[in-house]
């Protein structure tokens, strides 16, 4: 139950309902909304907050749910129940659409994704709203065969209608062509102006004529202007036709009568279904409604729980939130418990600190779940019901009843402690107040004291000492205060529970410029022993309002830690992750470079045994091959990065002295007078023997094929490589064995020589005319990457470009560093860094080519 009768406008649950009205769509949802009750069953708050929850849902996932045509028809369905009546054109049109509105709702609610089975609905709440609702798709059939897209009957809907119609166009046509007939003489004769135009009066067509010459046209006189400066007669000639138009139109209503009528009769068998029908509609405005209010609140919907609970956290007073707002201010959000071991919470502090404010936030919040509307609370916050609401707020005086301030507070005291029980939540503002506060603090503590035997839960605000003390001797009983700033004066409008509060009385009497006079009088008429008990209190709000600030910065340095901590977890995993991707990939390159080492140095064998080269030589080639081998498989994916890049660094530079030795061996077996191959330092690079000259064979850096020194200019040197001839650094080339000569082209061999290095000028060729400064490896792996840069990074020696770009992305840089890796691993690579930052910073690489 609820007391006492005006609880809803104590609270302001009638401002919240006026706001739920305004957000319905017609009459039918503000029926609704005004029968809205509040009840105690929690499975039926849980559904009704499911139906909510559910509808909001809704609008966020689709935009095809109908919401049009929410027509409130239902007093004219109610009167056809009488026989003989019949519903008009503009009822029968807001019918159709309403119910059709109806039919589409339920069809949409009732659509199982699952199978008969196993239904599934995607809003079982509203499903189960839906599911037993009645829809009239052959009403509305029928009524479209009435009616048009407009509303209006048709022709069509019956063949007397029809003719009724044909005819009457007929003779309208007949007197319009007359009428024009008349009025075009009349103007020939002057009689009438040239624009004026027949018009209609009292459904007649009639011509406007001025006073003087009325006589001059033979027809009735219908009319006359305002001014008296124009007369409409009607001709002689078309009064008759006129005459018959009248009783067409005539015979048209009554034939639309008996259609409408015909119709009704159809529809009266189904009224009380059509109805019931419209209560779903009803339902479905008002489940939107408050879809609406919640979102405009920033409400949510909890699940409710069936025993007496409140543990809120950051509950908001929803029409104080909306009259701060447009003053531009935020209101102080409320944490508050209420359980079986704190049942009764009495609240002190500072007049206007907001105790009245944080008692009719719990009233409103409460009564509005139980309501079954979202309340503005966090999601952290859970809720149960109560099975009675008392509130005894603000003054009840009334003179018709003789009663006083004290003697009505008095009044719903005994009300209270007859009707509380152990479900009973009560609201009490200045407990006690209203009397001599000596007699007033007792009564209060007696009344509370029978509140507590009843195991009610409660929220009381007072100022009284012997009622802040009441928690030291009644288990269940605890205090809670309304902070205030002392430095600055102000109330802070925050609840805090545990410690009694201080009226801040001296304080707020200095603050409105009381004499220090009268309130040293004070302070010693209520005796020093107050005095310094106030202050007290002051104080251990003061010290627990600064260390739950502490507390506060802590927890929320502790969710920050905790966060972060999830975060590089998430970020450890990840590069865990990526980095036996890595390791995995690089064991798979170097077994694909083991297979293949193992193809080429087979074949290099082969080539030695057919060349009958040295034994020694074969043996140290295998021992080469074996030793890289183990190498290899003594990759683990378990090492560390850097290991793995070391001997991906190594397996590069044996492939490169792996291809050297195989182009020195193919010269030594071409011409075997060539010079030995050149000697190799500990660092791995060849000794220099002798300068480059002109005739001198040579080989770009990294590169197998020969060519031939033209000329030399300074450091520069212009080279013939087979029939091409381009300009290098001496620094880029090297020396190398003699120029192969090209066979002879009788011999197939010598032909397929001829042929591969026609071939080859070719593709140097076409690398040139289509080669691109840029290389876009974004989005590729990291084996995939470095592979495309290795070829790029070769056409770019090949073709003399002295710089390009290899964009690759920021990303986690895992890109950049594998191709920065290789890059510092390419002799001919001069430098390596990162674009301007204009143009891509750290995600583009520029690579400076000697």
């Amino acid at each position: 139950m609820i007391y006492p009768k005006n609880f809803e406008t104590k609270i302001g649950f009638d401002e919240i309902r006026t706001l739920l009205k305004g957000h319905c769509l017609s009459t039918l949802g503000k029926e609704k909304a005004d029968e809205i009750d509040f009840t105690d069953d929690a499975d039926t708050i849980n559904e009704w907050m499911e139906q909510v929850r559910e509808f909001r849902r809704l609008q966020q996932e689709t935009d095809s749910f109908p919401l049009n045509y929410f027509f409130d028809v239902r007093q004219s369905i109610t009167r056809i129940r009488l026989e003989n009546t019949h519903l008009e054109e503009n009822e029968l049109f807001d019918l159709r659409r309403s119910l059709e509105t109806i039919s589409l709702i339920v069809t949409f609610l009732n659509k199982n994704e699952g199978d008969e089975d196993n239904p599934e609905y995607p809003y079982p709440a509203l499903h189960r709203l839906a599911e037993d609702v009645l829809t009239f798709p052959a009403m509305i059939r029928r009524i479209d065969s009435i009616l048009d897209k407009f509303g209006k009957i048709k022709d069509s809907a019956s063949m007397t209608l029809a003719g009724i119609r044909h005819e009457l166009a007929q003779t309208e046509g007949g007197i319009s062509r007359t009428l024009y007939t008349i009025l075009h003489a009349a103007q020939r004769d002057g009689l009438v102006d040239k624009d004026v135009a027949p018009t209609m009066r009292d459904g007649r067509l009639v011509i406007p004529v001025a006073p003087g010459l009325k006589r001059r046209i033979k027809g009735i006189v219908h009319d006359e202007s305002a001014t008296g400066k124009t007369v409409f007669i009607e001709p002689t000639e078309v009064v008759e036709a006129n005459n018959k138009v009248r009783e067409l139109e005539a015979a048209e209503r009554r034939e639309i009568i008996r259609i409408l009528t015909v119709f009704t009769a159809e529809v009266r068998p189904h009224v009380q279904e059509i109805l019931d029908s419209y209560q779903f509609l009803a339902q479905i405005d008002l489940i939107r409604a408050k879809a609406e209010l919640a979102q405009e609140m920033n409400a949510f919907e909890p699940q409710v729980q069936s025993e007496p609970h409140l543990d809120w956290i950051r509950a908001v007073h929803p029409l104080l939130q909306r009259s701060l707002a447009r003053q531009d201010k935020k209101v102080v959000p409320l944490d508050i418990i209420l359980t079986r071991d704190k049942r009764l919470l009495i609240i002190s502090g500072p007049n206007a600190g907001g105790k009245s404010v944080c008692l009719k936030t719990v009233g409103l919040l409460q009564y509005m779940l139980q309501c079954g509307l979202s309340v503005p609370l966090s999601e952290r916050s859970t809720v149960g019901v109560f099975q009675d609401i008392m509130i005894d707020i603000g003054d009840e005086q009334s003179i018709a009843d003789d009663l006083s301030t004290y003697s009505s507070h008095l009044l719903n005291m005994k009300n209270m402690m007859r009707q509380s029980n152990e479900r009973t939540l009560l609201l009490i503002d200045e407990f006690g107040g209203g009397t001599e506060p000596a007699i007033g603090g007792a009564i209060a503590e007696a009344v509370l004291k029978q509140f507590w035997k009843k195991q009610a839960f409660g929220v009381i605000t007072t100022h009284y000492q012997n009622l802040k003390h009441f928690d030291e001797d009644h288990e269940g009983v605890i205090n809670g205060a309304m902070l205030y700033d002392r430095h600055q004066m102000q109330a802070l409008f925050q609840l805090s529970i545990g410690q009694p509060g201080s009226s801040f009385a001296i304080e707020i009497a200095r603050k409105t410029g009381i004499p220090e006079e009268v309130i040293s009088d004070a302070s010693d008429i209520v005796g020093s022993e107050y005095i310094q008990s106030d202050k007290y209190l002051q104080d251990i709000v003061r010290d627990k309002r600064y260390w739950e600030g502490k507390r506060q910065t802590i927890h929320q340095h502790e969710k920050s830690l905790e966060g972060r901590i999830a975060k590089y977890e998430s970020h450890i995993e990840e590069i865990e992750q990526e980095r036996k991707a890595i390791l995995r990939r690089a064991k798979e390159q170097a077994e694909e470079l083991l297979r293949e080492s193992n193809k080429k140095i087979e074949n290099a064998i082969r080539e030695i045994k057919e060349a009958q080269a040295e034994k020694e030589r074969t043996r140290l080639v295998r021992e080469e091959l074996n030793e890289f081998k183990q190498q290899v498989l003594e990759i683990d994916t378990r090492e560390k990065d850097e290991l793995i890049e070391r001997k991906m660094r190594q397996i590069l530079e044996r492939r490169e002295r792996k291809a050297k030795r195989k182009q020195e061996k193919k010269e030594q077996t071409a011409n075997p007078t060539a010079t030995p191959s050149p000697v190799f330092t500990s660092a791995g690079k060849p000794k220099q023997e002798a300068p480059i000259t002109v005739g001198s064979n040579v080989r770009i850096k990294g590169l197998n094929t020969v060519g031939k020194v033209e000329s030399l200019s300074g450091k520069n040197a212009v080279v013939i490589f087979g029939d091409m001839k381009t300009k290098m650094k001496l620094e880029q080339l090297e020396l190398t064995g003699k120029l192969k000569e090209a066979p002879k082209a009788e011999t197939p061999h010598a032909a397929l020589v001829v042929q591969t290095s026609k071939m080859t000028r070719s593709t140097i060729e076409d690398r040139k005319h289509n080669f691109h400064q840029d290389i876009d490896v974004r989005g590729m792996r990291g084996d995939e990457a470095v592979d495309a840069v290795m070829h790029f990074i070769d056409d770019a020696i090949l073709v003399g470009m002295s710089r390009v770009r290899i964009l690759h992305g920021t990303g986690t840089g895992v890109l950049r560093q594998l191709i920065r890796q290789y890059l510092n691993t390419v002799p001919n690579v001069k430098s390596a860094k990162d674009e301007h930052v204009q143009f891509g910073g750290s995600g583009i690489t520029v690579v400076d080519i000697d």
